[in-house]
């Protein structure tokens, strides 16, 4: 897997990348407005924190299902139909007049979610080889970092200046034009699963991706070592608390932290895309985690709003390099057959990480205080990445080049 340059991407890949970026951009818009809302109805941290959960609860609780139908149904097909879901989240969210409105926004968010992520990384290596499957995460990962950069601030100011309702109907546009780009790329969809596990039992079929991710050493332990970092570390869920009461810089405020994390995650994906990661994967994956931890530490320092998103951008950089040996080691060592399943595996490991973060952030600010909450988090990614290190040594041996279904590390 060297990723030689020579080789071009496909215009359906570039569709595909595009989709994303339309999809990505309106759900940080969405997620940065729906925040601001929730805390102006309540003025309660807790409730940020049980927003997240409402989207946590059926992203994660039909993920298993949802990997198992992207394994047998045209992934395409399962695109549009999430972001219709979504479509209809940021509508019900747009006229919400109290906070159960904005709870259920959220769980059609997860809704889509569940599904979203599973179809999306079974189509990523049917239209790319493998040579070039680094190189293509990480422009994948640039074109979501970049939605994530313009869709928190684009979502900040308008909410700032003109109020939810611009903001909305922008990321609603873009919704729409997503829908309509998921018909301009194409691929042959063969359900491989059809021919080797017709006779299989569901529940079988349903859990075969977890227990092979359960099963592989190296699988369970870069998963687990992203869901505890950001689990603990994760800051996102209190940014509306920070810009208000410890900055001090209001909405506009709360659109570049928001923004921060992505813009440091841009460009590094950026970089990766002409130097990618491929030797000593393992070992620099623990540094950046270790150093994404860090970040945190000093984020809770920070009283400034220009520090505190300098920290951001830093730690989103790390959080990039992160993402992409993460995605790279996870495509390289699931079995073609198997890619729904094992995705949405994935996502339950990213979806505790996210959303259960932001309720425990919202646990841990309301039992500990806000600052030392954010301590709390910080030092709790050094000690998962220490605890990895220590029990898992195989992780900082890994490299990309060597890695496949057949050779990687089995229990």
């Amino acid at each position: 897997m060297s990723g030689t340059r020579s080789e071009k991407f496909s215009r359906d890949y570039y569709f595909l990348v595009l989709v994303r970026f339309l999809g990505s951009f309106s759900v940080q818009l969405q997620a940065v407005i729906i925040g601001w809302q929730m805390y102006q109805f309540t003025r309660n941290p807790l409730d940020l924190g049980l927003l997240g959960l409402a989207e946590a609860v059926p992203a994660l609780g039909l993920a298993l299902f949802a990997g198992y139908i992207v394994d047998r149904v045209n992934p395409k097909k399962i695109m549009r139909v999430v972001i219709l879901v979504s479509l209809a989240s940021m509508l019900i969210a747009w006229v919400a007049k109290e906070p159960k409105h904005l709870f259920f926004a959220a769980i059609l968010t997860g809704l889509a979610r569940s599904f979203y992520s599973p179809s999306f990384q079974a189509l990523t290596p049917r239209l790319v080889s493998k040579a070039i499957l680094n190189r293509a995460i990480a422009l994948s990962n640039s074109s979501m970092k970049l939605a994530y950069i313009s869709g928190p601030a684009v979502g900040g100011i308008l909410l700032g200046f003109g109020g939810a309702g611009p903001a909305y109907a922008i990321g609603s546009t873009f919704l729409a034009l997503a829908f309509i780009f998921v018909f301009a790329f194409y691929y042959d969809h063969t359900p491989f699963h059809a021919k080797q596990e017709k006779e299989a039992v569901f529940i079988d079929e349903l859990l075969a991706g977890l227990v092979f991710v359960f099963r592989n050493r190296l699988l369970l332990a870069v998963l687990s070592l992203d869901m505890f970092a950001v689990l603990f570390g994760g800051v996102t869920a209190m940014l509306p608390i920070i810009s208000v009461e410890v900055l001090h810089a209001g909405p506009q405020g709360l659109g570049f932290l928001r923004a921060s994390p992505a813009v440091g995650a841009m460009v590094m994906s950026l970089l990766l895309i002409t130097k990618p990661v491929n030797k000593n994967a393992g070992k620099i994956l623990l540094k950046v985690v270790a150093g994404f931890g860090v970040c945190i530490l000093l984020f809770a320092l920070s009283k400034n709003l220009i520090l505190s998103c300098v920290v951001l951008v830093l730690s989103g950089a790390l959080d990039s390099v992160s993402m992409i040996i993460r995605g790279a080691i996870v495509q390289l060592c699931s079995p073609e057959e198997m890619r729904g399943r094992i995705a949405s595996v994935n996502s339950i490991f990213i979806g505790s990480s996210n959303e259960l973060g932001a309720f425990e952030s919202g646990v841990a600010a309301k039992l500990l205080g806000l600052i030392p909450s954010l301590f709390f988090g910080g030092a709790m990614t050094l000690v998962t990445v220490a605890i990895i290190a220590r029990f898992v040594p195989e992780l900082a041996n890994a490299d990309l080049d060597s890695l496949s279904p057949e050779n990687a590390s089995q229990k």
